[in-house]
């Protein structure tokens, strides 16, 4: 006889969809698969209906219902969404709606009901990031550009809202707190950056705490705690029960703010005091543009989002205190680089998935509490 712990569903480059069950052993295997014609790209899964909405590399999003016992999967609808590869896919049960996002640069939602296209909107660049809000109907949609943008959904039509422009590299990820209204968006560039939507509107924080690419976030409201997984195999816990500092804004100058020292291109001010100029920096506190003896000194900002040590300028340097240093979070190993990861908040586990086709199924209630 199974014990149903969990249901982990895992998409292959066989092209299978499979559902693992914990067996009396305490070992997981597969309990059920389907074979589907092409490629796998991206999935989500409602545990109110047991509904697995997946997107193929041919541009449809297929949906399957598990049986309550977790050991049969019936076909449901197909939808012929995109004209490229699904990036994205998200199953709103209070609207019955079936959000979709593809290669073919475009975002479509589907009614579950009847199958219909409700409607479709052009975006910029690829996108590999997407939530919803059901209070707002509010769609929040991260792209290759680096951008995130918010779209208003109607039943029919949809219309933009705003757009946010903050990460250098594409956003890989998204997540979206419905209670404080606050979305935080992880991108190729490392960083995280947490866009307060709702008591601080446009108010941006960043979070610097990975070494590679950050692939996976998700929010545990009950703690008010972030986490973060990232190709670098890091897991970071992340508190947001702390009053941060927004990043300033990096001051132009053609000296150095401290010493007035002419930076390289100063060429009037390197031919009047005969020095030669210095390379341009500046201080992760302040945002001065210092040169490098005036900014030696390296520092963590934990309230500022920077948990790893960046340079500081002599004078910032020598005003952070000790309380300042203080770390707002927690780094785990997952001893495997990261390209997926999924938390469930009722038994506080977290599963992640690596690039060595291993599942890990981690317990995160002694660090998420």
């Amino acid at each position: 006889m199974c014990v149903l712990v969990i249901c982990a569903l895992y998409c292959m480059s066989l092209w299978t969809i499979r559902v693992w069950l914990k067996r009396d052993s305490g070992q997981y295997w597969p309990s059920v698969y389907h074979t589907m014609p092409v490629a796998c790209s991206c999935m989500s899964f409602n545990p109110e209906t047991r509904r697995i909405s997946l997107g193929l590399e041919n541009g449809t999003v297929s949906e399957f219902v598990l049986s309550e016992d977790y050991n049969q999967m019936t076909p449901a609808r197909t939808y012929q969404a995109h004209q490229g590869g699904v990036t994205v896919v998200l199953f709103v049960l209070e609207m019955e709606w079936v959000l979709s996002t593809g290669q073919d640069k475009s975002f479509t939602w589907h009614c579950s009901e009847s199958g219909q296209q409700l409607g479709t909107y052009q975006t910029t660049a690829w996108v590999s990031g997407l939530q919803f809000d059901v209070e707002t109907r509010h769609a929040f949609v991260g792209d290759h550009s680096g951008q995130v943008t918010i779209l208003k959904l109607e039943q029919d039509n949809c219309s933009l809202v705003t757009t946010f422009k903050g990460h250098t590299g594409n956003v890989t990820a998204l997540c979206w707190d419905p209670v404080q209204r606050v979305l935080f968006s992880g991108s190729s560039d490392h960083s995280i950056i947490m866009w307060d939507i709702g008591g601080r509107k446009g108010t941006a924080f960043e979070l610097q705490g990975h070494n590679d690419k950050v692939q996976g976030l998700c929010y545990a409201s009950h703690t008010r705690q972030l986490i973060s997984c990232g190709s670098d195999g890091g897991i970071v816990i992340w508190s947001m029960d702390v009053t941060r500092q927004e990043t300033p804004e990096w001051l132009d100058s053609d000296s150095c703010q401290k010493c007035e020292q002419p930076f390289f291109w100063n060429f009037k001010q390197m031919w009047d005091s005969k020095k030669i100029g210095l390379r341009q920096h500046h201080c992760r506190k302040c945002g001065q543009a210092v040169c490098g003896k005036c900014s030696s000194k390296r520092s963590t900002i934990p309230l500022m989002g920077f948990e790893f040590e960046v340079r500081v300028c002599d004078s910032c340097h020598d005003s952070i205190t000790d309380e300042e240093r203080a770390p707002t979070a927690t780094f785990h190993d997952s001893k495997h680089s990261i390209i997926h990861m999924q938390y469930e908040p009722t038994r506080g586990w977290l599963l992640t998935s690596g690039t060595d086709k291993i599942i890990k199924l981690w317990d995160m209630t002694p660090v998420v509490s």
